[in-house]
């Protein structure tokens, strides 16, 4: 009876062991996360450090090769420690540009405003304007405007005017002069009252009249 016992403990220590081999698989637990990143670390990229450069589209150029790394670039040549590129003198863009383009080595202006601008006003290139009556300009190529202000003469009398859309003053009734508060005309001589005879200055104007007294024509008083 004791060796059936034996013989049964036996069995019982060889079943699991043949239960647990057949039971655990890989199907049934699956690589944890762990496992699986580290399958992927072992993949392969392509470097091309010291082999070659990429542009922006992600074409690849062998060493010693020129290419453009993007639209808006300067031509490069690949080198070991990347890409060395043309750095040209770009011509300056003109103040008056509205439309630049960026689509080579260095920007190019595609239109520039082909009027001036004057005190709010558009004007055409060579156009001339006059925006006050003193003033003549003229819009340039270059879209300035350029301006010549009249420079006007001293007029020949005391009382000038000024007329519309004139810009010197004239003098409507000719050249004159004060004797004293009176406006006397030039070049002639002029009798201002019953003892005093005036004439103006021969050429200035501005000075007051010369006057002489003559013998007065009053009533004596006895």
């Amino acid at each position: 009876m004791a060796l059936h016992i034996h013989e049964a403990c036996i069995l019982l220590l060889v079943i699991p062991g043949l239960v647990t081999s057949a039971a655990i698989t890989h199907e049934d637990y699956p690589a944890d996360e762990g496992d699986q990143t580290s399958s992927n670390d072992n993949l392969i990229f392509d470097d091309y450090r010291g082999k070659g450069c990429v542009d922006d589209s992600g074409f690849v150029y062998k060493l010693g090769e020129r290419f453009f790394p993007g639209h808006s670039n300067c031509p490069c040549v690949c080198a070991l420690d990347g890409p060395v590129c043309d750095q040209p003198e770009c011509p300056k863009i003109h103040p008056k540009c509205t439309k630049v383009e960026h689509n080579g080595c260095c920007p190019e202006c595609k239109e520039v405003k082909n009027f001036c601008e004057y005190h709010g006003k558009n004007y055409k290139i060579l156009e001339e304007f006059k925006p006050s009556p003193c003033e003549w300009c003229r819009c340039e190529p270059s879209n300035e405007v350029h301006c010549v202000v009249a420079d006007c003469a001293v007029p020949e009398c005391v009382n000038p005017v000024y007329e519309p859309e004139q810009c010197c003053p004239v003098c409507k009734n000719g050249p004159n002069c004060f004797a004293g508060t009176t406006i006397i005309p030039a070049g002639i001589e002029v009798k201002v009252d019953e003892c005093n005879i005036c004439h103006c200055h021969n050429g200035d104007w501005w000075k007051p009249a010369q006057c002489s007294k003559r013998e007065c024509q009053g009533k004596q008083i006895v």
